[in-house]
């Protein structure tokens, strides 16, 4: 961290390449969901939660562990699998399948389970068949939750700092969370509530790490004399003072990631993949979105304040006789 104490990185005049790096992606993005609405019917790959499909509870006799039981089900291709209720307890969502019913699902997976640990080494609790009613009702859900959280997001930030800062905010988590999908669509990602929940915590992050130098800025622009700075080496200064602790707070949270992604096991894989990704473009965009953003803004908004503050100036002058 030491290194960075006294960092002096110009990353302001680097925002025209910064603005070419995250239109590419945004394009790239995009492009794979229209491309996955023309051969898929669907612009993300939407798990069970939101698609529906049958949901069969399996109770073990045996200590038996998710990974197991994936490995039972054709490891890779398993459908979703999660523990339920009690320990030996677990819960298969198989997805829907044209002309196949639930009775039929199960009885599958009765097969695959009793070659893998043997007939009467477990019991089906129960089958149910979630409806696609329900997971269009959850994505409507999901979509409220982003929508709600800009609209909080806006409210704070104006209240807090200035509307500009809030504007900025904004455009900053829209880019961060544009982009997270476009990584989904271009690879297929399975999209399911552990996945939403991914999301929404990618936006708390960047929005965290863009208030902490938004904060700073805030701090240097009220300093005496700092509204005659340029706006540019203010921010540039702003940027490099949070510097070390935005590199202190990315690289421990990614190390405890990447231990969640190697030992986790699969089951919490695509989680942990959208959480290591929203780490790095959160922290990409506090730097070169965020910051960038309030500038143009700046210039096309004023500052209130110094304009306040003229104004004051000019109205308490003695008056000039002619």
């Amino acid at each position: 961290m030491r290194f960075f104490k006294n960092a002096q990185f110009k990353f302001i005049e680097l925002r025209r390449k910064a603005y070419v790096v995250s239109a590419l992606a945004l394009l790239v993005g995009v492009g794979a969901m229209v491309t996955n609405v023309i051969t898929q019917g669907s612009w993300q790959n939407y798990g069970v939660d939101f698609t529906g499909g049958s949901l069969v509870e399996v109770r073990f006799e045996t200590d038996v562990t998710a990974g197991d039981i994936r490995q039972a089900l054709g490891g890779a291709q398993a459908p979703p699998i999660t523990r339920f209720g009690q320990d030996r307890d677990y819960v298969i969502r198989a997805p829907l399948q044209e002309g196949v019913s639930i009775e039929q699902v199960a009885e599958e997976l009765e097969v695959q389970l009793s070659a893998a640990f043997g007939a009467g080494t477990f019991t089906v609790v129960r089958t149910e068949l979630v409806g696609a009613t329900v997971g269009e009702e959850l994505q409507q859900k999901a979509g409220l939750a982003i929508l709600f959280s800009f609209l909080l997001t806006l409210i704070y930030i104006a209240i807090r700092f200035e509307l500009r800062f809030g504007m900025a905010a904004i455009i900053a988590t829209f880019h961060d969370m544009l982009v997270t999908l476009g990584f989904l669509a271009l690879f297929r990602v399975e999209i399911a509530l552990p996945t939403v929940a991914a999301i929404l915590t990618i936006l708390g992050y960047s929005l965290n790490d863009t208030i902490v130098v938004f904060d700073r800025i805030r701090e240097n622009l009220n300093r005496k004399g700092a509204r005659k700075r340029d706006p540019v080496e203010l921010i540039n200064a702003s940027i490099n003072e949070t510097l070390p602790r935005t590199i202190l707070t990315s690289t421990t949270t990614l190390a405890v990631l990447m231990a969640l992604l190697v030992l986790g096991g699969a089951i919490i894989r695509d989680f942990t993949i959208v959480l290591i990704l929203g780490v790095l473009i959160g922290t990409y965009s506090s730097i070169f979105v965020a910051s960038p953003a309030l500038l143009e803004i700046q210039k096309r908004m004023g500052d209130r304040k110094s304009k306040k503050d003229a104004s004051t100036r000019e109205s308490a002058a003695p008056a000039v006789p002619v």
